[in-house]
């Protein structure tokens, strides 16, 4: 099942994705997440906290499940 996370504006950053789906509770914790876990977006292995996510993006962080990118 593909969860929804909605935003605001054109683009967010990793790190604030991580907050805004709930998987981190501070910003300050997403280097130490991504230090410990594997991202994929659009099926490329990503760690960096600054990428940018756009509309359509899908994350997929397994033991977490897999995000789309809406607005």
């Amino acid at each position: 099942m593909v969860k929804e996370i909605y935003i605001q504006t054109d683009t967010i950053t990793l790190g604030q994705f991580l907050k805004l789906a709930d998987i981190i509770q501070t910003g300050g914790m997403a280097k130490w997440f991504l230090s410990e876990n594997d991202v994929y977006i659009n099926g490329e292995q990503d760690q960096r906290r600054g990428r940018k996510l756009r509309v359509g993006d899908v994350i997929k962080i397994p033991g977490f499940g897999t995000f789309k990118i809406s607005q």
